[in-house]
């Protein structure tokens, strides 16, 4: 399983407030299907960044286009493949 950073760049606020709650309804779905590591908005309102799961690009490019933010252009998108590395406590 792969990571992929999905940049969510604001298009335009008035859309992502009329489409946030069909947002979060996807990403809770999207979620329960065991293909979001973590997700959350930037304070700044800049937008926001989900880290998604999957097999390869294609799979995350697909998942992403049905967004309801992209379908409607409230958000932009970008995605890069993550390579994480976890940083242990001392």
């Amino acid at each position: 399983m792969k990571y992929f950073a999905v940049f969510l760049p604001m298009l335009d606020e008035e859309k992502s407030k009329q489409y946030r709650p069909d947002h979060l309804a996807y990403l809770e779905e999207k979620g329960s299907e065991g293909k979001i590591f973590a997700k959350g908005p930037f304070v700044d309102g800049a937008g926001g960044l989900v880290i998604y799961k999957g097999e390869n690009l294609k799979e995350v490019e697909e998942i992403v286009k049905q967004d309801p933010y992209i379908v409607y252009g409230a958000r932009g998108s970008e995605i890069h493949e993550w390579d994480m590395a976890v940083i242990e406590e001392r």
